[in-house]
């Protein structure tokens, strides 16, 4: 899925295992954990910023693995909260975009719907610092 906007690159979005296509441009990891057992030479990410997954806390907490996995909206609000600490590094993000850059945010192959995963709501944070006033 693509997130585009006039003017400049655009925000796109994949599981890290999807293949590369024409016009991905730069492929971000942005999982906090790496994905285990890819060699290095194997890697489908251009750069990883670990920081803009979610924290070992609410991934654990999306996933249950401390007791009932928290629902959609309760993940999405914290993963909101926890970005706000983010900023600036969302902000280099629509920088990049804005100059023409085309990102393609990468998660976990476990991440099946987009539209519940936080590289979607990365992608809407990233178009929203872009957006105009």
């Amino acid at each position: 899925m693509a997130y585009s906007r006039p003017m400049g690159g655009e925000v796109r979005t994949r599981r890290w295992n999807d293949p590369k296509k024409r016009g991905d441009g730069t492929r971000l990891l942005v999982c906090r954990y790496r994905p285990r057992g890819v060699r290095k030479e194997d890697e489908t990410w251009d750069e990883w910023n670990a920081s803009l997954g979610p924290s070992r806390e609410l991934h654990a907490a999306i996933y249950g693995k401390n007791g009932a996995p928290i629902a959609w909206r309760e993940f999405e609000k914290r993963y909101r909260a926890e970005m706000r600490a983010q900023k600036p590094a969302i902000a280099a993000l629509a920088a990049r975009v804005a100059a023409g850059e085309t990102l393609t945010l990468l998660c976990s192959s476990a991440c099946t719907d987009e539209t519940r995963c936080h590289r979607t709501l990365l992608a809407e944070l990233v178009n929203a610092v872009r957006a105009p006033e």
